[in-house]
């Protein structure tokens, strides 16, 4: 039976523990300390680390936990990351044997070059998205470009719809109030702030979401449709002839809400 116990860091990171009973795996640890009070805590072995990219909320803890445990680092093999010990690529194949757990990774840029996500589909369909997809938003553009964060968005969404969606921030409340800004009449949005607010007003994380939900509710992830089509269009002040453009003009709307 695997867990996976997101780690609070910082302002609003998590850092993803996947772990049975002996052994864990964790996913950008931005900062060693509370992932080893928790590895001891549970009494867990750590016996890999994955790393989606090279920003260093994401990576700044792998050196102090390889102080302490001989593991393996898989991370992107298109960006550098000095503590990365096994560099991947899309279609690899991660077998985490002490957890038997088996990982595909994707190549996913746009919010830098290199980006990765992991996806496994045993025991449950899971990706490991970083900061690609977040629930009802999209990671910001700092070095790829938006036709690559697009595309991105697309690879993630031909997952199966029962794909659980693991990111590394809590900015789900912040998403909703600008998704809801484009796509003021989605009942289905309207009722997720609802359910959102309840569990941030107990201190309880809004992920893992589902692509089934994201796909009702994330504006990034409908730029054919036509209601959020013509929110780009009025935001832009001007006509949007394809998918990417509309999905351009929302990302910078959503840089200056």
């Amino acid at each position: 039976m695997l867990n996976i116990y997101p780690v609070h860091a910082f302002k609003d990171n998590y850092i993803w523990v996947i772990h049975n009973q002996d052994y864990a795996v964790v996913v950008d640890p931005g900062i060693a300390s509370p992932v080893i009070e928790y590895l001891a805590l549970k009494k867990l072995q750590l016996s890999a680390i994955l790393i989606t990219h090279h920003h260093h909320d994401h990576t700044g803890g792998n050196a102090e936990l390889l102080q302490l445990f001989d593991i393996p680092v898989y991370g992107p093999q298109h960006e550098f990351i000095s503590t990365v010990t096994h560099s991947v690529k899309e279609g690899d194949r991660l077998s985490l044997s002490e957890i038997s757990l088996h990982l595909t990774v994707l190549d996913t840029p746009g919010h830098t070059q290199g980006h990765i996500a992991y996806y496994g589909s045993d025991p449950i369909n899971l990706v490991f998205c970083g900061d690609t997809l977040f629930s009802c938003g999209c990671g910001r553009i700092f070095e790829g470009t938006p036709q690559q964060l697009y595309e991105s968005l697309q690879k993630i969404c031909r997952l199966p719809d029962d794909t659980l969606a693991y990111c590394t921030h809590e900015y789900t409340l912040s998403n909703i109030r600008f998704a809801r800004t484009v796509d003021p009449k989605n009942l289905q949005l309207i009722e997720l702030e609802r359910s959102a607010q309840a569990l941030r007003n107990q201190n309880i994380p809004t992920i893992p979401t589902t692509l089934a939900l994201e796909k009702a509710v994330n504006p990034f992830l409908r730029c054919n449709q036509q209601d959020i089509v013509n929110s780009a269009q009025n935001y832009a002040a001007t006509s949007l002839a394809d998918p990417l453009s509309v999905f351009t003009v929302l990302r910078e709307w959503k840089n200056n809400f």
